[in-house]
């Protein structure tokens, strides 16, 4: 592999990081897939091949490979197999994102958002299907206590706090939502909702965050949300002149910066610059801006930020609340 060695050195940091983080979460199967695939010359000519970027991201491939409903609880029955199906598992990957937005995060952001004067009108960035657009359909437990939410909510987010949370009593109220991605996703469409339900990693815990997903998906399919197909750093201020004059604009985003160029990222941050309204950040630390106290103390956490200032940390699926702010 002599010939694409900066590529595969790329492709090999990026897979080793996402086996160390299965081997955290619980998703032993997808370690040893993805740590045996950057010893395989084949496979990684296969990989280095796609698009630079997060076309080949390990998230991206493994997910295309459930979706055609190929093997991937071990690295003995997923190598041949990919081998001998890769043009439709490439021809996936390219339409595919493996963004499809955690519904779980929204508790760790809820005492943000429940923080803003209300009515609130949403505008997520990297939204795929929009399911984080509903945090007023969720219902949500802080440490164990009695939920807060809709009592006829079906999907119910749990988390555990650490240091000075303002756990919130009551669910914001939103009355304008909308979502802005590159390829959104349909909850209405079989296909679309099989795709996500692919991303959901094989190990402990697994039933649950299918049924939640599901739970989610059908939250959002009986009340769709204005879904706008189109570039987040283009489209943020038009969508955001959409929002009724009468509501609270926050403009958020979970897991999306990390997808993008550093350039991209920087045009994006320059852009909610113009934006009149909240800003709502959960990410990694490693794309935001040079912010105090950025970096979370627990390597896997996001940070939380509310217009530019850190306010806490939270756990990769929203199952933990760490406040700083």
């Amino acid at each position: 592999m002599a010939e694409i060695g900066v590529e595969a050195e790329a492709v090999v940091g990026q897979y080793e990081a996402f086996a160390a983080h299965c081997e955290q979460g619980s998703s032993p199967a997808y370690a040893e897939i993805a740590r045996a695939l950057v010893r395989d010359g084949v496979v990684m000519e296969l990989v280095c091949a796609l698009p630079e970027g997060d076309k080949r991201a390990p998230e991206l491939l493994l997910g295309a490979v459930r979706f055609l409903g190929g093997p991937v609880g071990s690295w003995a029955e997923f190598r041949p197999w990919l081998v001998e199906h890769w043009e439709p598992v490439r021809a996936v990957v390219l339409r595919r994102s493996a963004r499809t937005g955690e519904v779980g995060r929204l508790a760790s952001m809820l005492p943000v958002l429940a923080s803003l004067q209300g009515p609130l009108a949403l505008v997520e960035v990297g939204a795929s299907a929009g399911l984080c657009l509903y945090p007023d359909r969720y219902r949500y437990s802080f440490d164990g206590a009695a939920p807060i939410g809709p009592a006829d909510g079906e999907v119910l987010l749990e988390c555990a706090t650490s240091g000075r949370v303002p756990v919130p009593g009551r669910v914001p109220e939103v009355v304008w939502r909308a979502g802005i991605d590159t390829h959104p996703l349909d909850v209405g469409v079989e296909e679309d909702v099989r795709w996500m339900a692919s991303l959901v990693r094989p190990g402990a815990g697994e039933r649950e965050r299918t049924e939640r997903l599901m739970g989610a998906v059908r939250v959002v399919a009986a009340d769709p949300p204005l879904l706008v197909a189109g570039d987040l750093v283009e489209q943020v201020q038009a969508v955001v002149r959409r929002a009724p004059a009468s509501a609270t604009v926050v403009v958020m985003h979970s897991g999306v910066l990390s997808w993008l160029p550093a350039a991209k990222v920087s045009a994006f941050v320059g852009a909610m610059d113009r934006v009149l309204g909240h800003w709502v950040v959960d990410e990694a630390w490693q794309c935001l801006p040079g912010w105090p106290r950025v970096r979370p103390p627990v390597a896997t956490d996001l940070t939380l930020a509310l217009d530019g200032r850190v306010v806490g940390y939270g756990g990769e699926r929203g199952e933990s609340v760490t406040w700083s702010g």
